[in-house]
């Protein structure tokens, strides 16, 4: 089966997603989901993701099939936002499903670290009315590294 991986300029349904995800994979024994929103507070005001067309969605594409050829998953589905976002507002959700849990949870854990640490997109925040890129952390290489 093949992933859906989508990349999004407007805001979605985290739980019409999950939902229809959940009930195009019934058969399967575990259903793992992990949302990643705009953080709210500590003065953010904003967040803008920008990426390389060219790059973005065939990147996305073969980290679906990497984790799809890594755990025996029913169905993986990578969904990520570009542009303007609000705090509160989703960023990114990845769904796997797979016959036992442990799979699900390892192939949704594996997809977003790659995600996190080794994509397509430039992140900034606003805070303050100025504009700031954001790096990953360097607990973000060490989330990557540990998967070999």
């Amino acid at each position: 089966m093949a992933a859906d991986v989508r990349l999004a300029t407007e805001p979605f349904d985290p739980s019409a997603e999950i939902g229809t995800f959940a009930r195009a994979h019934e058969a399967a024994g575990g259903v793992v989901s992990f949302l990643g929103q705009v953080r709210a507070g500590e003065g953010v005001e904003a967040l803008e993701l920008k990426h390389y067309e060219p790059l973005t969605l065939p990147g996305m594409r073969a980290l679906a099939e990497t984790t799809m050829a890594r755990w025996p998953l029913a169905g993986l589905l990578i969904l990520h936002r570009s542009g303007m976002m609000q705090p509160g507002e989703p960023i990114v959700l990845v769904c796997a499903a797979a016959r036992h849990r442990r799979d699900a949870f390892a192939a949704a854990d594996y997809a977003m670290d790659h995600l996190k640490s080794d994509s397509w997109f430039w992140k900034r925040e606003r805070r303050g009315g100025a504009w700031h890129w954001i790096e990953p952390r360097a607990e973000d290489h060490a989330d990557l590294a540990r998967w070999g």
